[in-house]
């Protein structure tokens, strides 16, 4: 494996970081993990890491602790970050530090059902409730608001009458799976333009 250097922070199952490492193993990604970040020690993520022969780290408190992870990244020439289910909230010098270089994913078409409290299956949750009959991820940039930065990849999934927030997971997540490889792909055979402060893909 060879390419840019990458660091996923993930809090929960870790099924994202799963689908780059094995995308990486590949040889398809133009990069390859290598840290995985964690703020739950309970986190399966870690236990993914491990089996892969990735090196790993728990932060408790971004906030607290964002300059040792900012250290631990330069050391490992980590060259961009990927956010995948990570509950915490990244400090401004971090965001500044690796400013175009931090990519997250969120279970929703942004702007709907997005920003401060609109996570995992609270978002789910919100799209049931509202009776939309079109829900989705969304790939973007990090920037210091609340996912507000830059679109890279969205991809919709049908709701259906019949489908729960549980339904609508299962199905989101798959998508998650493939436009979060896709963005990364793209990132690091270097195909994303944000010049025009929005994001372009390159032919």
């Amino acid at each position: 494996m060879s390419g840019l250097r990458i660091a996923v922070m993930a809090s929960g199952n870790g099924s994202n970081l799963q689908a780059l490492i094995d995308a990486g193993k590949s040889g398809n990604l133009g990069g390859c993990v290598e840290l995985v970040i964690s703020g739950s020690i309970e986190s399966h993520a870690l236990l993914r890491a491990e089996k892969s022969d990735i090196d790993s780290l728990y932060v408790r408190s971004m906030v607290r602790d964002g300059g040792t992870v900012l250290e631990e990244l330069k050391k490992k020439k980590i060259g961009l970050v990927v956010l995948a289910g990570y509950m915490d909230i990244l400090g401004s010098d971090f965001v500044e530090a690796y400013r175009g270089r931090i990519i997250n994913i969120h279970p929703s078409l942004i702007p709907s059902f997005s920003g401060m409290g609109y996570y995992g299956q609270k978002v789910h949750s919100a799209v049931i409730e509202r009776g939309v009959k079109l829900t989705g991820a969304t790939v973007h940039f990090v920037d210091e608001g609340a996912d507000t930065g830059p679109i890279i990849i969205q991809k919709p999934v049908t709701v259906e009458d019949k489908d729960t927030p549980e339904t609508i997971g299962k199905k989101v997540l798959e998508v998650e799976h493939e436009i979060i490889v896709e963005a990364v792909r793209l990132y690091c055979k270097g195909k994303l333009d944000l010049s025009k402060g929005r994001v372009e893909i390159l032919s």
